[in-house]
């Protein structure tokens, strides 16, 4: 009966290193894609920005709203985010009735270009390390 009930114990284990695992290449991941953004010249907010903004689906407008949904931050925060982005010359503004809708600007298409590519690069090497934390992550779950 101790034998199973280390065997527990050890599965249960596994489960807390696969996903501490995951979470730890995670984090290197995002850690590489601030440094990238910060070497484009963007606080790593103002890349998420921009990357909503050019990433939303074709059924969604750009909306401030839409952005703070996407980017998980308050409205007033996402409001001072496109702020700080349109002083850089990385939006712009416009009306639609009573919505603002935040548009990239051709500096902000060309920064987010360049950061996409290291980012994609990154990921190309990062990703098989990444896919396979998450499959023991997966598998762990499967043990009792």
């Amino acid at each position: 009966m101790t034998r199973k009930r280390s065997s527990q114990t050890g599965s249960r284990n596994s489960r807390y290193r696969a996903l501490a695992e995951f979470r730890y290449h995670i984090r290197e991941y995002l850690h590489f894609s601030d440094q990238a953004a910060k070497l484009a010249g963007l606080e790593p907010k103002q890349y998420q920005l921009l990357l909503a903004v050019k990433g939303l689906p074709d059924d969604v407008s750009p909306t401030v709203s839409a952005l703070a949904h996407q980017l998980r931050t308050r409205h007033h925060s996402t409001v001072e985010l496109v702020n700080r982005a349109e002083r850089n010359g990385l939006v712009k503004r416009s009306r639609s009735g009573s919505y603002v809708l935040v548009q990239l600007t051709k500096k902000g298409e060309r920064t987010l270009a360049r950061v996409v590519d290291k980012r994609l690069r990154e990921l190309r090497r990062a990703g098989p390390v990444l896919v396979k934390a998450l499959q023991q992550l997966i598998n762990a779950d499967e043990l009792p």
